[in-house]
């Protein structure tokens, strides 16, 4: 059963158009996504068709306003399909999670409607994908240590500088770039510039060989002497790192999609594997052992979604909901870490091997404990609210 945030008493539904951007992720996912994945995965092959496939169907600019063509869903329908494209491929959810949460949603919000008309349908239609291009070797958790730099050059900024770990890093057309133009004022100094890849100094670095979402690209970008015009500053100068954090909140509720898409696809998997394979003369699933995974797996899931749903209800009713989103990427990441693991020794040793998905889940679960801000990060700003007794409020209690 699925939650959403149409609340009647105690009652969750979700809309008929919910349900049908679900059942179309699902249907998505299966037909085009899990043919190919295993090769993918393998050989690090970056998903274009598939990635195309996504646009034409709507999921690279879900929340996007139709004016800019895309899709103008609410956040639900977003974690919706996110959940179903996740419980398949992690490397087409990450593409499809950078684009919408950070790329598309900084540009439609903070940008001006020139930049919102240049831009926008291209990003929210997949001509294009985007990245988001703000940690650096030296300014990681740390954002605040920005070391590129923009120097106001009257009618342009000069661009200098690294940035690595870059989602979409080898094949985004255009970057969302923090940089330090004001090192004087500090954070407060940092800017967010619009640039696109094929301008003159634009240097995308080797493909980095990771550990899971293997598919996706992910690049060191390098900025040498690049001359963006002042037109492509985003949202007002000195509001850069304000315009990152705030961007990234709204970000991890897409990986707590992510997050919540491997655990339930890891779960399904154990599932069915559990009531297929036998032992002792019966199904592995009916010796208690497995039952109480299975029971664990079942409940622990079942929170995530609700703290995932819950965030992204709280967006969209216009709710501050940074703890929100902490608690349910911090939650929903270690369920996806803890289940994953189960459900490779539910499999037992066909678990350990690459044709029955479970082993590239539990792989693709730990990076959602790491990036868009790590769990310590997330146990920071829930810690910091509970400490000024600033945690927001249950609803019920409202």
């Amino acid at each position: 059963m699925l939650f959403s945030p149409k609340i009647i008493g105690m009652y969750f539904t979700l809309t008929e158009e919910q349900i049908a951007v679900r059942e179309a992720a699902r249907d998505f996912a299966k037909q085009e996504l899990l043919p190919g994945v295993i090769e993918r995965d393998a050989q690090m092959k970056f998903p274009k068709e598939e990635v195309r496939k996504m646009g034409e169907m709507g999921f690279l600019g879900m929340m996007v306003s139709p004016e800019y063509g895309g899709g103008g869903m609410d956040t639900i329908s977003y974690v919706l399909a996110m959940e179903e494209i996740s419980k398949v491929d992690n490397s087409c959810s990450v593409i499809m999670s950078v684009n919408n949460s950070l790329v598309c949603w900084g540009i439609e919000k903070m940008g001006n409607e020139d930049q919102k008309l240049k831009y926008l349908p291209k990003l929210a239609t997949g001509e294009w994908i985007g990245s988001f291009c703000l940690s650096e070797p030296e300014a990681g958790t740390d954002a605040t240590q920005q070391k590129t730099t923009a120097v106001d050059c009257g009618d342009y900024y000069l661009l200098n500088g690294t940035k690595n770990w870059i989602t979409n890093g080898g094949s985004s057309a255009v970057h969302l770039v923090m940089a330090q133009a004001n090192p004087s004022a500090g954070y407060n100094g940092i800017c967010t510039f619009i640039v696109e890849t094929s301008w003159p100094g634009v240097m995308v670095g080797a493909k980095e060989d990771k550990l899971g979402i293997r598919s996706s690209d992910t690049h060191t970008i390098m900025y040498n002497d690049v001359k963006v015009p002042k037109e492509n500053l985003l949202g007002p100068s000195g509001d850069g790192f304000k315009f990152a954090m705030k961007t990234l909140t709204g970000g991890r509720i897409g990986i707590a999609a992510q997050a919540l898409g491997i655990a339930s696809g890891s779960y399904e998997l154990a599932l069915a594997y559990s009531k297929e394979r036998k032992t002792f003369g019966k199904a592995i699933a009916q010796h208690q052992a497995i039952a109480f995974k299975l029971a664990d797996m079942a409940t622990e899931i079942e929170a995530a979604r609700l703290l995932v749903h819950r965030a992204a209800w709280m967006k969209d009713q216009g709710i501050d909901f940074t703890i929100a989103a902490s608690m349910a990427k911090l939650f929903a990441s270690d369920v996806a870490m803890r289940h994953s693991i189960e459900a490779v020794q539910i499999h037992g040793g066909y678990g350990y091997v690459k044709e029955y998905h479970v082993e590239r889940l539990m792989r693709d679960a730990k990076i959602t404990q790491i990036y868009e801000g790590t769990s310590e990060v997330q146990r920071m700003v829930i810690s910091r609210a509970v400490l000024q007794d600033q945690l927001y409020q249950p609803m019920w209690n409202k």
